[in-house]
């Protein structure tokens, strides 16, 4: 089971450093989000100043850049680190395509697995001179008279898709050279929700288990004091417990009055980063790698079997930069004993 990373910075420049020593550690890959930064470049921060790990979307948004403009950034990035990119795409949720990006959101199952097949198509033949046409329903691509003529590192970059519900990830399993988990994804909810789906998709392919790698992603926050371990990781789970489209999630742990109770609060008029005081931390427990180091190892030994890989990250929500930077202290150092 892989061992990766999604790493930290206030900066630009804490970012590439805390990059650097995941990758020093052990990390396989290191992953970036998209948010608060553009996850394009600071994949190429990540790129310049690491020389041996991967470099990973978690996730770039598909629909807010066209198939081409993905397609030159994953070249670009390709090319500055050496081959070692990953593009990681997810659709994200009609609210933030419509009303933060103004994108139109329609079918986003197969749109995605149209990007997916432009983007693929473009790599491949971009240098060719040769004429790119894909006629999709949600997402096409037409292109003529075009020639790329830089160096192309690599004509097939690996491309994974982020997917939460059973459509998705169906199609994640059908198409992409990897899957990645929602951030909270517990070694149950994989085993007896997700892999079924996976194996759904990956049937209809006619594809093996081998042809996906499946990437979980883990809220990960370590100390010494086990309480503390689960409140610093607690407001990023009462930001997903805000969220109402999650309620089956959290009735499957168990942990639906547990939800009502923050949903509660957060239209009681709580902001979603002040909600950690109505997450109670056997709920953090069941939903996120917190605790001593010995318990967060003995927690991710659950996933063996179960997932190809894992993807550490520290938490945010709820907490200051430093509680953020000490977390990812604590997890590059756990990275290391285990690598």
């Amino acid at each position: 089971m892989r061992i990766t990373y999604g790493p930290w910075g206030e900066t630009l420049d804490e970012l590439a450093a805390a990059g650097k020593a995941a990758e020093e550690a052990g990390a396989e890959v290191l992953w970036v989000p998209e948010l608060h930064r553009s996850a394009t470049i600071t994949a190429a921060v990540l790129a310049a100043a690491t020389s041996t790990a991967r470099v990973g979307t978690a996730i770039a948004l598909a629909f807010t850049r066209s198939p081409m403009t993905t397609a030159l950034e994953a070249l670009d990035l390709d090319e500055v680190s050496g081959g070692r990119f990953i593009l990681g795409l997810g659709s994200g949720v009609r609210r933030l395509n419509e009303d933060w990006h103004g994108v139109h959101w329609d079918k986003p199952v197969e749109r995605l697995r149209e990007t997916v097949a432009c983007v693929r198509r473009f790599v491949a033949d971009c240098g060719s001179g040769e004429p790119i046409e894909l006629a999709g329903r949600r997402q096409s691509m037409r292109i003529r008279g075009y020639q790329r003529p830089f160096p192309i590192t690599r004509n097939r970059i690996p491309v994974y898709v982020a997917a939460v519900g059973p459509p998705m990830t169906r199609m994640a399993a059908r198409t992409a050279d990897g899957w990645i988990s929602h951030e909270l994804c517990s070694p149950a909810y994989l085993r007896e929700r997700l892999l079924p789906w996976i194996e759904e998709g990956l049937a209809g392919a006619d594809r093996k288990r081998s042809d996906l790698d499946v990437v979980v992603s883990a809220c990960c926050s370590i100390d010494d004091d086990p309480r503390a371990a689960h409140r610093r990781a607690a407001g990023l789970v009462g930001f997903y417990a805000s969220v109402r489209t999650y309620a089956d999630f959290f009735d499957f742990h168990g942990l639906a009055a547990e939800q009502a109770a923050v949903v509660g609060a957060f239209t009681g008029g709580a902001g979603a980063d002040h909600l950690a005081d109505v997450v109670p931390d056997h709920m953090v427990d069941r939903l996120t790698l917190s605790g001593t180091a010995a318990q967060v190892r003995e927690k991710l030994a659950a996933y063996e079997g179960l997932a190809d890989t894992v993807k550490l990250t520290p938490p945010t929500h709820g907490i200051s930069a430093e509680e953020t930077r000490r977390a990812q202290e604590r997890i590059i150092e756990l990275i290391g004993g285990l690598t």
